[in-house]
């Protein structure tokens, strides 16, 4: 090759580098642009921009404007207060991308308050639809114990309990029949209206849409019984024409077998729904106790659901629904046995921003109780119990915003409850009687949310009156004598705040006042749980909770993982305990009554982790829970709450593959508690582990496995006074059938 073809060469060669690198500095210089407004079109300053792999790309300047590499053509926008947005970029206009915040869409959750997670100075947990199928226990008590601190009165699942420990704990408060915590669905109480207790059975699998667990104290907006905190369970919307079928069998005789159906025309939309849970269930009595009398616990109910509804505009709709649930157990020997037939009824109504709701309900609720003999080889009846009662209740709340970053929300509520307890009693010659009295509870509330910039401020206040009138008891022989009248009126503030550091981190702190009034189950009926008996106290008075948590939350990812953490104390003055009046080696002896002061403090810590084909989401949670005050019984000082762990840890892992199905492990961890008031009777602390694993066929079937305590370990649930233990390793299988959409 000459020198001239050479030189020539070399020049275009460079002349060929020159040209691309010029081209990729134009390259790197070319940007998309856009701007944030809110919903008036106002500027958004300091909003996030992200890649949809959820990397910081630019944030909004003043006049809400942003650049990005033009080879970034879809961003998310995340901004304080705002739901996040997904926006498509052109690199030849700029892209105008309107944010909304939630108090302009007002989305109002169980708190009532209209703010997503982050934004709340409640601490809440969502379990969804998947996560509430995924788990492996049949009954719904059982799903929420993946949310820590999340207790039943005893360990037991609500499948084999007796109906009358099926009290909710949240943060580490205990409970005893009656629960510390306010259970809803879609906003009515679920709380039996003579006991207080829970009916876990009531409400059909398939008809649960989700899960929202607020704890803490919420008296302030939601009245007696949120001492703990509020579980609100929202149903299924009704909307298209679909169906849903599920059966499964498995150990112990269990069958779960439930229908879901909706139906859809127009502006109206109907859904039934309805399930049959059955078991022949286990010895509760450990097997170093046990004698010919012992038989296994179990469960026999049949619920029911139907409801209507006609869509409003503004995604408003009114509603009427039914429920029922029939229910059959035996408490662990053949006298021992309890029956429940239980209706509610509700009216209800979301238009724009007035929500509405009317319910009742009718129950019969029948139990017999029976003294078994010390080697336990026989049984003697002694007493049969019928309690019905009545419930009628009415609420309604209005929020209206005042300005961009101003909401108020008034509302008022109340329920009336006439039950009674009538008894036969087999000692003796005999004795009949009765006692019931007449409840009523009204409150007025108001809740005011003030959002500056990356500010949360919230601050709310109920004024609640109780009175438990018209209360008798009939003795035959002896008459009728009249009972004492109960008569308060309440004030429950709380205060929250929360401050957003950046769009993935933000810190919280609330206080609060709260209270629950006695149930008519406490003031009069005495009842039974294997030998140990409670009496009733027809003098008690209602609880008092004083508490304060401060936390702090962080969005790890994009999408779904966050880390939440807490730190709680909460002291209820004169709450409700069962103290001992004297004990045997084989039965004990109770009764309610106002002991003088108890106190729950520790750290609450949530986690979430999703990824493509796995999640993982659990917690922990430690709460030193004591009493601290009783000046009639001194020695009570310092004594744990019965039936609370110290030490409790949560974990779901869920694994996924299209072609190969899914597996989900369920790890729950919890530490030594006492099961009395003397801290005599002490239950070891256990590890369990359940798993549920799935396949589809095609769209419309599903093949599933479930497993409780795959281990196998004896995890000790009470002290009555003989040792009881929980649900041993038990599979089931089941399928799943589904037609249409939602």
């Amino acid at each position: 090759m000459t020198k001239a073809k050479v030189a020539g060469f070399r020049w275009w060669r460079a002349a060929g580098v020159f040209c691309l690198a010029a081209m990729l500095a134009v390259a790197a210089f070319a940007q998309n642009t856009g701007k944030v407004v809110n919903a008036e079109g106002a500027p958004v300053a300091g909003a996030s921009v992200l890649s949809v792999a959820g990397k910081l790309l630019a944030t909004t300047a003043a006049d809400g404007t942003f650049s990005v590499p033009e080879n970034v053509t879809r961003v998310e926008v995340v901004a304080a207060h705002s739901v996040p947005v997904l926006a498509d970029l052109n690199a030849e206009t700029l892209a105008r991308i309107v944010v909304e915040r939630p108090l302009e869409t007002v989305i109002v959750s169980a708190y009532r308050s209209p703010l997503p997670t982050e934004d709340s100075p409640a601490s809440t947990r969502v379990l969804t639809q998947q996560e509430i199928r995924q788990a492996a226990p049949i009954a719904l008590d059982g799903k929420l114990r993946l949310v820590p601190g999340f207790e039943l009165f005893r360990r037991s699942s609500s499948l084999v309990a007796n109906p009358t420990t099926e009290g909710v704990s949240l943060r580490g408060l205990g409970s005893t029949a009656a629960s510390r915590s306010l259970v809803m669905f879609d906003g009515i109480p679920l709380n039996d209206p003579y006991g207080g207790w829970i009916h876990w059975s009531e409400i059909p699998g398939p008809a649960i849409r989700l899960v929202e667990v607020v704890r803490g104290g919420a008296s302030d907006l939601y009245g007696s019984s949120a001492i703990g905190g509020v579980i609100n369970v929202l149903p299924v919307r009704p909307k298209a024409n679909s169906l849903r079928l599920n059966g499964s069998y498995g150990s112990q005789a269990t069958t779960n077998d439930s229908a879901l159906a909706t139906l859809g025309s127009g502006a109206w939309a109907g859904m039934f729904a309805g399930s049959v849970v059955a078991t022949d269930g286990y010895t509760l009595i450990a097997p170093e106790f046990r004698g010919p009398v012992d038989q296994p616990s179990n469960v026999h109910a049949q619920n029911g659901l139907a409801e209507v509804d006609r869509k409003l505009p503004d995604n408003g709709r009114v509603f009427l629904r039914g429920l029922a649930l029939n229910e059959a157990r035996h408490n662990g020997t053949p006298l021992q046995t309890n029956a429940l037939r239980l209706w509610r009824y509700s009216a209800g109504a979301d238009a724009g921003r007035l929500t509405l709701r009317l319910y009742g309900s009718a129950e019969h609720y029948r139990q017999s109780f029976s003294s078994v003999a010390v080697d336990r080889a026989s049984e003697k009846l002694v007493k049969l119990g019928h309690d019905p009662s009545d419930e009628l209740g009415a609420q309604a709340n209005w929020n209206q915003p005042m300005r961009h970053n101003l909401l108020l929300l008034v509302g008022a509520d109340t329920r009336d409850v006439r039950a009674t307890d009538y008894a036969q009693s087999f000692f003796g010659a005999g004795k009949v009687t009765s006692a019931g009295s007449h409840q009523r509870q009204t409150g007025v509330y108001g809740e005011a949310l003030y959002t500056p910039a990356n500010w949360t401020l919230s601050g709310s206040a109920r004024v609640d009156h109780f009175s438990n009138f018209d209360a008798k008891q009939f003795a035959q022989p002896g008459g009728v004598t009249a009972l004492p009248t109960l008569e308060e009126t309440v004030v429950d503030p709380r205060l929250g705040v929360v401050r957003r550091l950046t769009p993935w981190l933000s810190l919280n702190s609330s206080a609060f006042r709260a209270y629950r009034a006695p149930t008519e189950n406490e003031l009069y009926r005495s009842f039974q749980v294997g030998q140990q008996v409670t009496k009733a106290n027809p003098n008690l008075k209602s609880e008092r909770a004083t508490g304060w948590e401060s936390g702090v939350q962080m969005n790890l990812n994009r999408i779904g993982s966050t880390v939440r953490a807490s730190y709680f104390w909460t002291q209820v003055n004169r709450p409700i305990s069962a103290l001992t009046l004297s004990t045997t080696p084989t039965s004990e002896l109770l009764q309610r009554n106002n002991l003088g002061q108890i106190e729950s403090r520790g750290i609450s810590l949530d986690y979430s982790i999703e990824e493509r084909w796995w999640a993982l989401t659990g917690g922990y949670q430690f709460a030193d829970a004591t009493v601290t005050k009783f000046t009639q019984e001194p020695g009570l000082v310092g004594n744990w709450i019965p039936q609370v762990a110290r030490n409790m840890a949560t974990a779901q892992l869920v694994l996924r593959k299209r072609q190969w199905g899914l597996l989900s492990l369920q790890g729950r961890m919890s530490g030594r508690q006492f099961d009395d008031d003397l801290n005599q009777y002490l239950l070891h602390g256990y590890f369990r582990l359940d798993a549920y694993a799935s396949h589809d066929f095609g769209q419309h079937a599903q093949v599933y496995a479930e497993a409780e305590n795959l281990f196998d370990r004896a995890i000790e649930v009470g002290r009555t006074p003989l040792l009881t233990l929980g649900t041993p390793r038990e599979a089931r299988v089941g399928l799943r059938l589904n037609w249409g959409g939602e």
